[in-house]
């Protein structure tokens, strides 16, 4: 299971070397500009975190580098956006939109079971009332059900003719 470099006009920022510890991480708002930081990040957490719950076949499916970095800027802007920057490199992001979907949320490789993902979902979770569902990865689940999410239903999705397994989960709060 080796890193991959990402396709040619995604950000390669995030390969910079990292400590182990969070030091001064800092939760902010996404900018435009952070867009194609947090597509070269994309890229290389599922081809590394999720390499060991998904082939080759379905990584690069689900993360082919070609990322519409427009898209993605008009889907940020428009939900609830959270970056989390350490010593000035964006080590994670997720976000959230009105209904209470959790769109996406990914840490970098180095950054793992730092609570990075903790403090992302901690302000997202606060930004929607009600119930909070999310599409979660075979790698993803475990991290989910201990916030309290439960699962709805497996189910697969096809991503480029490919089929990848996920959970619909789902957290209920009063």
């Amino acid at each position: 299971m080796g890193t991959r470099e990402p396709p040619k006009g995604i950000s390669a920022r995030f390969t910079k070397t990292m400590d182990a510890r969070v030091k001064d991480m800092k939760l902010r708002a996404y900018r435009p500009s952070d867009c194609a930081e947090i597509a070269g990040l994309f890229y290389h957490t599922v081809h590394t975190v999720n390499a060991g719950d998904y082939t080759d076949a379905q990584l690069n499916a689900w993360a082919t580098g070609q990322v519409d970095l427009d898209a993605w800027n008009r889907s940020f802007l428009a939900h609830e956006s959270v970056v989390a920057v350490e010593d000035g490199v964006i080590v994670g992001f997720g976000d959230m939109d009105r209904t209470g979907y959790l769109d996406r949320l990914y840490v970098h490789a180095a950054h793992q079971r730092r609570g990075i993902a903790t403090a992302i979902c901690d302000r997202l979770e606060r930004a929607v009332p009600g119930t909070i569902t999310t599409h979660a990865s075979i790698t993803a689940r475990p991290f989910f059900e201990r916030r309290g999410y439960r699962v709805v239903r497996q189910q697969q999705v096809e991503r480029r003719g490919v089929l990848l397994t996920n959970f619909v989960m789902e957290k209920k709060r009063a």
